[in-house]
């Protein structure tokens, strides 16, 4: 007689629910690094881990150009910042049923945006904005003035 796994048959049908707002704080807080890829698509998201490099490719070159400006230093990671502020942005604004087909067709459960997902889109979109600004200031301020200002 063998025995049979039931919770083994019930885990394959269900999937965890991937909330929206969830997935849009992580992308807007630690999207540098790619937790909210990992969060959506597990170990196996190959975007996740392209986010994620970006973190010790920056330290190399942190160490290898000690005393170059930081945006030089920390190139890499920037681009995925702001790239994330991106995502963030599109996950946010994608309409819940469009949600719930890609992410949540086997959870069984539907999502449900409310304000405080409108918030953190404001105050992403806010960041995001400071930051593109701040990174094409200073590039174009290293480029023709040679730092001068800063």
């Amino acid at each position: 007689m063998t025995p049979t796994n039931t919770s083994n048959d019930i885990s394959n049908h269900i999937t965890p629910h991937k909330n929206k707002t969830l997935a849009t704080l992580l992308a807007a807080l630690f999207g540098a690094i790619g937790l909210h890829r990992f969060y959506l698509g597990g170990k196996k998201d190959k975007w996740g881990w392209l986010h994620f490099i970006t973190l010790p490719i920056s330290m190399v070159i942190h160490y290898f150009y000690f005393g170059k400006p930081e945006i030089v230093q920390y190139s890499f990671l920037l681009v995925s910042f702001l790239i994330a502020i991106l995502e963030a942005l599109v996950m946010g604004l994608t309409p819940d049923e469009k949600w719930d087909a890609r992410h949540n067709s086997k959870s069984g459960k539907t999502s449900e945006s409310n304000w405080p997902l409108a918030l953190l889109l404001v105050l992403t979109l806010a960041v995001g904005a400071f930051a593109l600004i701040a990174t094409i200031a200073r590039t174009f301020d290293l480029l023709y003035t040679g730092g001068a200002y800063g």
